[in-house]
């Protein structure tokens, strides 16, 4: 527990060393916010996510930035089941978890359709680079990650996140 909360002080920190900040984040399930496919799993298992993952929704969640999940899981509900048990359920605004060929962007159109947030304030983590490639070409700053969302990645989407806000702005400014 002081792990998580070290962990949430300091994405809490480097989320105030930015201005421009989405307004929403989303994340992949496996290997992006546990380091499992779900669909590998049974539901009696106990889940569990990476070290910095639930220090990093809670800084986000504290700083006001509404979090959602987009997953291509075969598996709902085992993954719904995982995100009730790991007692972060009730902190994404939307939950997109369904199979699909299309990449992550039919997703991203219910995400978009729920939560009526514009693709260019919207931020995303997920480990497949031809999820994020595709998301990317809605608009949205996307990351790709090696081994699940960590301090690195948060610090790396942010920055992307806030160039590419300034630029859009810049460029409306012309």
């Amino acid at each position: 527990m002081a792990d998580e909360e070290k962990v949430k002080n300091e994405a809490s920190e480097i989320l105030g060393q930015y201005q421009n900040l989405p307004r929403l984040v989303v994340f992949d399930l496996d290997y992006t916010l546990w380091p499992f496919y779900c669909e590998c799993c049974y539901e009696d298992e106990m889940p569990y996510l990476y070290q910095h993952a639930k220090g990093i929704l809670h800084a986000l969640k504290e700083k006001g930035i509404d979090v959602a999940v987009a997953s291509r899981s075969p598996t709902p509900d085992i993954a719904q089941t995982f995100l009730n048990r790991l007692g972060i359920n009730s902190l994404f605004v939307a939950q997109e978890i369904f199979p699909s060929r299309t990449h992550k962007t039919e997703h991203f159109q219910r995400i978009h359709r729920k939560a009526g947030v514009p693709f260019s304030s919207m931020l995303f983590f997920d480990d497949e680079d031809r999820n994020t490639e595709a998301v990317s070409k809605m608009g949205v700053t996307s990351i790709l990650v090696d081994n699940g969302v960590n301090l690195g990645a948060l610090r790396q989407g942010l920055s992307e996140f806030s160039q590419k806000t300034a630029s859009s702005s810049r460029s409306k400014q012309k």
